[in-house]
C-alpha cells in the first residue's frame, strides 16, 4: 500500500520512469557498501522520522528492522527536559541547536567534550525570559531512553540474521548513517553495547540521497529497483 501511495505521487508529479528503492538500501550505496558483494553488510539509517535497519547481501535486504524512534523524538526529548527541569520553555529549532551543540549519547566524552550550551527562553510559569546553561551530560542523560530503543531494534535484527552473515558483519562492523550518526559518542556506546564496531558514514547526512542517485546512474546493474 505504502509503495503504491509513493508511486503514484511520483506520477502524479510528473515522473516518467519511476524507480522505488528501499531507504537502507540507498543508504548503504551512499555509505559505500558493496550491495551485490557475497557477505553480509548492516546500515543503521537514524533519519528524522525513523531508524531504518537492514543487513545487506547480494543486492538484497536479509534481515531489517524499523522504528518510528529517530531524529525528531530526540528533539521532543529536549524539549520535554528542559521544560521539566529547568522550567524554560524551548521551541523546536531551539532543541534541535541544543542537540547539534550538546547533543552526546554518552556521559563521559573525555577530551571530545563540548562547553555547555547557553539556552534562552520564557519560564513555564511566569512567561519571564531565562538564560540556562545546559551541559551535554544533561543531554546524554535526557536522550537515554530513546537511544536505547535504537539499541534494542539494532540487536533485533542481528538476531534475525543468519549465522553465516552475522559473521560478516561482526567482521565488518555496521554503518551509522542520517543526521542521528552526528551524535556524539553514539557509535562509542553502540560498539560498547552491542560488542560490534560501529562506524560513522563519511557524510552521514547525505548517504540516502547519495545512494539513491548512484542506483538511479545504474538502473541496469542493480536489479532490486523496482518499477
Amino acid at each position: 500500500m505504502e509503495l503504491r501511495a509513493v508511486r503514484d505521487s511520483a506520477e502524479h508529479a510528473g515522473g516518467r520512469d519511476v524507480y522505488l528503492i528501499f531507504e537502507p538500501m540507498a543508504a548503504a550505496i551512499g555509505i559505500g557498501i558493496d550491495v551485490e558483494a557475497p557477505e553480509g553488510n548492516m546500515s543503521v539509517d537514524i533519519g528524522g522520522g525513523s531508524t531504518e535497519i537492514a543487513v545487506i547481501s547480494l543486492g538484497g535486504i536479509v534481515s531489517n528492522n524499523s522504528i518510528r524512534v529517530a531524529g525528531d523524538d530526540l528533539t521532543t526529548d529536549i524539549q520535554e527536559y528542559m521544560s521539566r527541569q529547568h522550567n524554560v520553555k524551548v521551541s523546536e529549532r531551539m532543541a534541535e541547536r541544543i542537540k547539534i551543540n550538546v547533543g552526546a549519547a554518552l556521559t563521559d566524552l573525555k577530551e571530545d567534550a563540548p562547553e555547555a550550551y547557553l539556552v534562552h527562553g520564557p519560564n513555564r510559569i511566569t512567561a519571564l525570559p531565562m538564560e540556562v546553561p545546559v551541559s551535554y551530560q544533561e543531554v546524554a542523560h535526557c536522550l537515554d531512553k530513546s537511544i536505547s530503543k535504537i539499541e534494542t531494534a539494532i540487536l533485533s535484527a542481528l538476531e534475525n540474521t543468519p549465522p553465516e552473515l552475522y559473521a560478516d558483519v561482526v567482521h565488518n562492523g555496521i554503518y551509522l548513517a542520517g543526521g542521528g550518526a552526528l551524535l556524539r559518542g553514539l557509535d562509542k556506546r553502540l560498539t560498547d553495547k552491542i560488542n560490534i564496531p560501529f562506524h560513522i558514514a563519511e557524510d552521514p547526512l547525505h548517504a540516502v540521497a547519495k545512494g539513491t542517485g548512484i542506483a538511479l546512474k545504474n538502473v541496469e546493474r542493480f536489479s532490486f529497483l523496482m518499477r
